[in-house]
């Protein structure tokens, strides 16, 4: 298992130096000139002073250097855990902005997705065996994951913030309250929360409701089952037996769409104006600022990379056949 791990790892480690190092060039090909946007930002009129300035900035962020060089230079800051220097918050760190949005994003997110993975396999489960209801809400399941994660954040934006009012729509709290542990906070901070998860929540429910009922099914017609059955095991073992056969694919299914859900995620809080990390992507766009954009993804990328690691964990524990084989490969 050491060496299963141990290879394991190695992987991760390459995709990571090939992530990150397609993380930096990206926002290098961006449209337009950092520097120049951050000066037109300081509002300086003097054609002179507007020289200066861009050559002072483009020096001190490197700029004027080979780009093989800006490269290796961003590595080095990097294993010293620096991230670099906001052009769109200047002079904040891009450390310190990331990790003031991570809480509102991990909040988000995490609840979105535990629990629409375990409701939906529960209820995929339940549907599979009950006709009646599959035939009534598979329509809306299909309807759920086939929408794209901004149309449904738009129309509940619409429908319960514009229009019914019952929840409020922008930002993560209300503008007039600061952080603080109290109870006035803590409930306006929910109900700035709630639209945003329920849209990433239904969109995702979706999914893994109709692949949880479609693995069910299909384990329940497979041999072992009717084998079971004519052994008069009761329905109740047959039925478990089928589901934790079925929800192995699921695990599976989780990693393979951390990045699908990160991605949704991101939109969402832009739709929702929501100050997580979907928010300081859409800033960094605006500003041209490739040291938070390539920061936020260095972010996403280390976050998709642990998560789909824990996956793999997950996978060998509730899996006996993966851990014989390893036994067995070992």
């Amino acid at each position: 298992m050491g060496r299963y791990f141990g290879r394991k790892l190695g992987i991760y480690a390459l995709t990571f130096f090939v992530a990150v190092t397609i993380n930096w060039l990206i926002p290098r090909f961006m449209p337009g000139d950092p520097v120049r946007s951050m000066v037109t930002r300081a509002g300086l009129q003097d054609p002179a002073g507007v020289a200066a300035m861009q050559d002072y900035y483009t020096r001190l962020f490197g700029f004027d250097l080979p780009i093989w060089k800006q490269y290796l230079n961003f590595w080095g800051e990097l294993l010293q855990g620096n991230f670099g220097t906001s052009l769109w918050a200047y002079p904040q760190p891009v450390g310190s902005i990331i990790l003031a949005a991570v809480p509102y994003t991990l909040g988000l997110l995490l609840p979105a997705i535990l629990l629409s993975w375990w409701a939906g396999n529960k209820f995929g489960a339940y549907a599979a065996r009950k006709k009646v209801l599959d035939n009534a809400v598979l329509p809306v399941w299909y309807i759920l994951t086939a929408t794209p994660y901004m149309w449904l954040a738009i129309l509940l934006a619409w429908a319960l913030g514009k229009v019914a009012g019952v929840f409020p729509v922008g930002r993560s709290f209300s503008a007039t309250l600061q952080p603080a542990w109290t109870w006035v906070f803590i409930e306006d901070l929910i109900s700035h929360w709630f639209l945003p998860f329920l849209s990433l929540f239904l969109v995702m429910f979706g999914g893994w409701a109709i692949g949880m009922r479609n693995l069910v099914i299909y384990e329940l017609e497979a041999d072992y089952s009717h084998y079971l059955g004519a052994l008069g095991a009761p329905q109740r073992l047959v039925r478990r037996y089928a589901f934790r056969n079925a929800v192995l694919p699921q695990v599976t299914g989780l990693a393979l769409q951390l990045g699908v859900i990160i991605g949704g995620q991101v939109v969402t809080e832009i739709v929702f104006d929501y100050r997580g990390l979907g928010y300081l992507v859409l800033q960094a766009i605006s500003a041209n600022d490739l040291f938070l954009l390539q920061g936020v993804f260095l972010f996403v990328v280390i976050g998709v990379l642990v998560a789909n690691f824990l996956i793999d964990v997950v996978y060998v524990l509730v899996d006996p056949r993966t851990r014989v084989g390893m036994g067995g490969a070992a």
